[in-house]
């Protein structure tokens, strides 16, 4: 069943597959390797779709954290419970 917002006119559903379309490309955008073209397209798309932007922030800052934050330690309790879990005593 399909979600039904504040507007339910054939003007959703062209904002939906635009979203849908782009969003392919938004690892590429938010690393900034995306090219020229499809960064301008994705910017005019952002400037009008607040559910898109909310999506590129989020996804912007995830992937700050990954990449700065130091990596918290695994108890050496759970490590163990993991690789068994996984069949992978030999790596313990």
């Amino acid at each position: 069943m399909r979600n039904k917002g504040l507007l339910s006119c054939g003007a959703v559903t062209a904002v939906e597959d635009k979203c849908k379309r782009l969003l392919g490309a938004l690892s590429d955008y938010v690393d900034g390797e995306a090219e020229e073209a499809i960064c301008a397209e994705i910017e005019r798309h952002l400037a009008e779709c607040e559910n898109c932007r909310i999506v590129v922030d989020t996804l912007s800052k995830t992937v700050y954290l990954y990449r700065h934050l130091e990596p918290a330690p695994l108890p050496a309790a759970v490590r163990v419970r993991l690789f068994k879990r996984l069949n992978l005593e030999e790596y313990i």
